[in-house]
């Protein structure tokens, strides 16, 4: 299973306490100080999720959420804030975040709610290696259902 984890927070001290609670937790924070040091880590191909601050100078963590979904619809983002509101969790929900929580969060609801968003990866990842697989090497193959000594 993945551990990458895309943390992006403009405020130092909390970005590497966060990441640290990560690393004890097992999993592999990528630190990052703003959406311009993140968006490049973005891809259909990486493995990891995204957990950033929503509130952030120039562009913010709605920003960095829209460009993951522009880049893979289903990439996790998980987005942080220490102001939220009923509004703002909505809005965050409506764009298509994996989940919102407020700063300063309970670790163990980060570490679940990030293992559940890797979980999540992890499955999509691997349906799209499985459909890949399915549609390339020998047509007679791929017409074949299950596999067996006769099959073969």
């Amino acid at each position: 299973m993945t551990a990458k984890v895309l943390l992006v927070d403009d405020d130092r001290e909390v970005r590497e306490a966060l990441g640290q609670t990560l690393e004890l937790a097992d999993l592999a924070p990528i630190l990052a100080g703003s959406y311009l040091a993140a968006k490049d880590h973005i891809s259909p191909r990486f493995d990891g999720v995204i957990v950033t601050d929503i509130r952030m100078p120039g562009r913010d963590g709605f920003h960095l959420l829209e460009r993951a979904r522009e880049i893979d619809a289903e990439l996790p983002v998980i987005l942080l804030t220490g102001e939220g509101d009923i509004p703002m969790a909505v809005r965050a929900m409506e764009q298509g975040a994996h989940g919102f929580l407020e700063k300063p969060c309970d670790p163990k609801a980060l570490v679940a709610t990030v293992r559940q968003a890797l979980d999540l990866r992890a499955e999509v990842l691997a349906q799209r290696r499985a459909h890949a697989a399915s549609v390339t090497g020998d047509a007679a193959a791929r017409m074949l259902v299950g596999r067996s000594a006769q099959a073969e």
